[in-house]
C-alpha cells in the first residue's frame, strides 16, 4: 500500500525543488503532491512506495516529516469527467461511516483519498 508522507516545509522560493531534486536523486519517485500554504510554512503531502528510505533522507536533509499514513489511491480514468462520479465515490464512503479528510489528485488518472477509518473505507469500494 502506498503512504502519505505530511511534511513541513519553509514557505519559501526554491523549497520544493530541493525536496523534489533530493528525491530524484535517491530514485524516490512521488507518486502524488499536495501543497497548502500557511503563512510561513507549508504542509506538502506525498505519496511514495517507500516511506521508511524516504523519511529517513528527508530528515537527515532538515526537512520535517509530521505524519505517515496509508491512503487509498484509486484509479479513476473509468469515472473522470462524468458529472456526479466524485460525489457518487465519496457518498459510498460517507455511507460506511467513514471521513475522507484529505483528496488530492495524483499522476496518471489517480486520486489519493486520506481517511479515518481505512479498512471500513476499503470495504465500502469493493477492495
Amino acid at each position: 500500500m502506498l503512504k502519505d508522507l505530511t511534511i513541513r516545509l519553509k514557505n519559501k522560493p526554491g523549497i520544493l525543488a530541493d525536496l523534489g531534486e533530493l528525491l530524484g536523486k535517491h530514485n524516490i519517485n512521488m507518486e502524488a503532491l499536495c501543497g497548502i500554504p500557511l503563512n510561513e510554512e507549508s504542509i506538502l503531502h506525498i505519496v511514495v512506495e517507500d516511506e521508511t528510505t524516504t523519511k529517513y533522507i528527508l530528515e537527515e536533509n532538515g526537512f520535517t516529516v509530521s505524519a505517515i499514513r496509508d491512503v487509498i489511491v484509486l484509479d479513476i480514468a473509468d469515472i473522470a469527467g462524468k458529472a456526479g462520479s466524485g460525489g457518487k465515490l465519496a457518498r459510498r464512503i460517507g455511507n460506511a461511516g467513514v471521513n475522507i479528510d484529505t483528496i488530492y489528485m495524483a499522476e496518471n488518472n489517480r486520486i489519493v483519498l486520506g481517511v479515518d477509518n481505512i479498512d471500513k473505507a476499503l470495504t465500502a469500494l469493493g477492495m
